[in-house]
């Protein structure tokens, strides 16, 4: 496999997780309630197998999976997602008494888990958070603070939350910890968003934690917080690659249908240019996701650049797919329910959250300098 193109195997996987995802978990979707946790949903995907393979396949294949599943039910593809967000952390720097109590759960579906790394001061600007976590004994700590806009929020079951455990240090005094949401002093409230999916706000008002709940090491906590954006950014580009090809897809059989000024739409040169633009871009955009993720199985140097890169062009691509396809259904696209209408809804929120796509640039920028020879002659 290269990442231009991929084994009949993984392309018939791809086809039974689309099919998948229209018989057995778009009707759970469908019965859920916009911005709340669907647990009989989480739990579906639990019972395919699809959370465990969060944790046991490689990038690639996670996005394959955040694809297939997106051009069919957004909906699973979020909550597989976030899932996989939250718990990534403890499967990939949790103790094992911390992957035993937790990993069993997140993959069944019964524990929901969230990542909250963002703040209202601190969103794009990450390394500014100021969740404090303050001394209070050896090996233990108070957070005092708040985290706003977590996904799965405030109903998830285990947060990784990061704080600052060194003030004034940026991004080398953060710490990550994992925080059951029982914890003393942990409350949260959801926030009406333009995504469906839950979105909230969670206050540490003097919530304990100790060494046995760090994820790594203390003050080396920006690197968890980076390593899981690396892995799941071309994932945030796969999202939006499904979404685009369902915008395509639909495009394409509307157009190929609609009566209009004595012919069909698509034979009007104006509307079939606008397709083949939408395909083209879709499928740059997939290849770069496909690269990103291969990059990062295969432990290549540059995948910071790679993952941002991906990220950027998918979601920006999926925005313009989206509102082109939008703009060739016209108004009845803007109905209620709609699948465009429900995709224009989705596809706005994946250019801001996990690094908006002038954090993006601004990543690409820095590795690209980086990797300038100093003093090089002009």
């Amino acid at each position: 496999m290269t990442a231009f193109s991929l084994e009949p195997e993984r392309l018939a996987w791809c086809a039974e997780l689309r099919a998948l995802a229209t018989d057995r978990l778009r009707p759970l979707a469908e019965k859920g309630e916009p911005g709340r946790v669907n647990r009989a949903l989480l739990a579906e995907l639990g019972r395919l197998g699809l959370l465990e393979r969060l944790f046991t396949s490689g990038a690639l294949d996670l996005c394959l999976m955040r694809e297939s599943l997106a051009q069919a039910c957004t909906e699973a593809e979020t909550a597989l997602a976030v899932q996989g967000l939250g718990a990534h952390p403890v499967h990939a720097h949790g103790t094992p008494a911390q992957r035993e109590r937790w990993l069993p759960a997140v993959t069944d579906g019964t524990a929901v888990a969230a990542f909250a790394l963002s703040e209202p001061g601190a969103g794009s600007d990450a390394a500014a958070l100021e969740l404090a976590a303050r001394p209070d004994g050896p090996s233990r700590w108070r957070l005092t603070g708040e985290k706003c806009w977590i996904s799965n929020a405030p109903e998830a079951d285990l947060h990784t939350v990061f704080a600052r455990t060194t003030p004034g240090a940026g991004s080398r005094g953060v710490t990550a910890f994992l925080v059951p949401a029982d914890r003393p002093g942990l409350t949260g409230s959801p926030l009406e968003m333009l995504s469906p999916h839950p979105i909230g706000t969670l206050v540490f008002d003097d919530v304990p934690v100790t060494a046995d709940d760090v994820l790594g090491e203390v003050d080396r906590g920006f690197r968890v917080a980076m390593g899981t954006l690396n892995l799941f950014r071309p994932s945030v580009g796969a999202f939006a690659v499904g979404m685009a090809q369902a915008a395509l897809e639909a495009t394409l059989a509307h157009t190929a249908r609609r009566d209009a000024f004595g012919g069909k739409l698509s034979d009007l040169q104006t509307v079939a240019h606008q397709v083949a633009e939408m395909a083209l871009r879709t499928e740059a955009a997939r290849l770069m996701v496909y690269a990103a993720a291969t990059a990062y199985d295969c432990g290549a140097p540059d995948v910071p650049r790679r993952a941002a890169m991906a990220k950027l062009l998918a979601t920006e691509t999926a925005q313009y797919v989206v509102d082109t396809a939008v703009q060739l259904h016209g108004a009845r696209a803007l109905r209620r329910g709609h699948l465009l209408e429900h995709l224009y809804r989705e596809v706005r929120a994946p250019r801001i959250y996990e690094g908006a796509s002038e954090v993006q640039r601004g990543i690409i920028a820095k590795e690209l300098y980086a990797r300038q020879p100093a003093g090089q002659a002009e």
